[in-house]
């Protein structure tokens, strides 16, 4: 295959049985460390809010940190990460979110984002779409508002979509994997 006419989806590795028996691992790491791919998925992520007055992007920990900041550098604009539990050094506010076992905790340093600022929040994966909940409701918690929710994969099978889409979210994906 030509290498310009390679997708998102080209680019990404799917590892069967990791972490555990039966689970298809869709590896990004591939993708970011290829430069030609990396740049179509940066291109793409950012493409449906170009023009759109974005305050600050924001990534889930960890492999949004990677996409959201190259997505903000790319929109001139901060970028702000959100993490797993204990890992800011600041004062924060928390969201618990729900796992497919047990539960998580989210934070955001509460003094991260301004009322009124509008916000993109960008992932690597789109699974059942609890991260991506917990990220939205701590950006709410702050005043701001999130204008879109911008992922490299979705898995529709799993319901994140939809799940984000119920709270008023508009969800853009670059590629799909069903049955996962």
């Amino acid at each position: 295959m030509k290498d310009m006419a390679r997708t998102v989806r080209d680019y990404i590795r799917t590892i069967p049985d990791f972490p555990e028996p039966g689970i298809m691992f869709r590896d990004v790491t591939t993708l970011f460390s290829d430069p030609r791919g990396f740049r179509i998925a940066i291109d793409q992520l950012l493409h449906p809010y170009a023009g759109m007055e974005i305050d600050k992007v924001v990534g889930l920990e960890a492999r949004g940190f990677i996409l959201g900041g190259a997505v903000a550098h790319q929109l001139s604009t901060g970028f702000v990460p959100i993490r797993k539990k204990g890992k800011l050094p600041g004062q924060t506010i928390e969201q618990p979110y729900q796992l497919e076992y047990g539960e998580a905790v989210m934070e955001l340093h509460d003094d991260a984002l301004e009322p009124g600022e509008t916000v993109l929040l960008v992932d690597d994966l789109l699974a059942t779409g609890g991260t991506a909940e917990a990220g939205i409701k701590l950006i709410e918690r702050l005043g701001a508002q999130c204008i879109g929710c911008a992922f490299v994969i979705d898995l529709p099978d799993l319901g994140g979509r939809a799940k984000l889409e119920a709270l008023g979210q508009q969800v853009h994906a670059l590629c799909a994997f069903e049955g996962d």
